[in-house]
C-alpha cells in the first residue's frame, strides 16, 4: 500500500496550525500565534509545509481539519480551507473536534480522568472531559466557575482562570502534528471521524444570513 500524504489544519484557537504528515510521521509543521490573521497565517503556513516537504498540493491524499469548538471566525477559516482544498483536489476531509486533539498531547501521561478547556471568550470556556484519553463527556460552552475541578485540566481556558482550574497546565493548543496523528490512527483502524462542520456552540456576535443556529452541545463522539 502507497504512503498516504496528508494535509492537517486548526485554526480554533488563536494559534494557527498546519502540518503534513506521511502515514502519521511529521514531513513539515508550522504554528503561529497570531489571533487577528488566521487566514494570511494559514495560507503562508501551507504554503511552507508543501514546500519543505517537497510536494504539491495534488499529491495530498486527505486533509485533517479541526472542527473546533471554537470562536466564530478564525474556525471558519481553517475549516472552510480545508473543504476548499478537499473539493479541488478530490480527496476526503476529515473532521476532528480540536478538543480531543489536546488531550492526545498529553498521551500516556494522564491516567483516570481529566478536563480540556480552550479560551471560549466572553469570560466562558470551551470543555470536554476525559478518562483515560477518551472522550466522557462534552463539548461544551460553560463559565468556569459552573466547571470548577480538582483533576488535571489541559488548554489556555485552564491557565486563564486558575481560580477555577487550579490543576491546569500545557500545552495551551493544539498541535497540527497531533491532529494529523489522530486522524492517521482513526482511519487505520477504521474508526469514525466528524464532517467539517465547525463545532460552534453558540450564535456568533454577527450572524450572516441563513447561517444556521449553533448548537449548545453535541453528543460525544468516538
Amino acid at each position: 500500500m502507497s504512503a498516504v500524504l496528508l494535509l492537517a489544519i486548526d485554526t480554533s484557537t488563536p494559534c494557527v496550525g498546519v502540518a503534513v504528515c506521511r502515514d502519521g510521521d511529521v514531513l513539515a509543521e508550522r504554528r503561529r500565534l497570531d489571533p487577528r490573521r488566521h487566514n494570511e497565517v494559514l495560507a503562508v503556513g501551507i504554503r511552507e509545509c508543501l514546500a519543505a516537504a517537497d510536494l504539491t498540493p495534488g499529491q495530498l491524499d486527505r486533509i485533517a481539519v479541526g472542527v473546533g469548538p471554537g470562536p466564530y471566525t478564525g474556525l471558519r477559516v481553517g475549516v472552510i480551507t480545508a473543504r476548499s482544498l478537499g473539493h479541488a483536489l478530490g480527496i476526503g476531509v476529515h473532521g476532528v473536534c480540536s478538543l480531543d486533539v489536546l488531550a492526545r498531547a498529553v498521551g500516556d501521561e494522564l491516567r483516570g480522568e481529566f478536563l480540556v478547556v480552550t479560551d471560549a471568550r466572553r469570560r466562558e470556556v470551551y470543555w470536554a472531559r476525559y478518562a483515560d484519553g477518551l472522550r466522557i463527556d462534552g463539548p461544551g460552552v460553560a463559565r468556569p466557575d459552573v466547571l470548577t475541578a480538582r483533576c488535571p485540566v489541559i488548554g489556555e481556558g485552564g491557565l486563564l482562570y486558575p481560580s477555577a482550574f487550579p490543576a491546569a497546565r500545557g500545552p495551551h493548543h493544539p498541535a497540527p502534528a497531533d491532529l494529523a496523528r489522530l486522524v492517521h490512527g482513526r482511519l487505520a483502524a477504521g474508526e469514525p471521524t466528524l464532517p467539517a462542520i465547525p463545532l460552534y456552540l453558540r450564535r456568533p456576535d454577527a450572524v450572516e444570513p441563513g447561517t444556521r443556529k449553533p448548537v449548545d452541545r453535541v453528543p460525544a463522539q468516538p
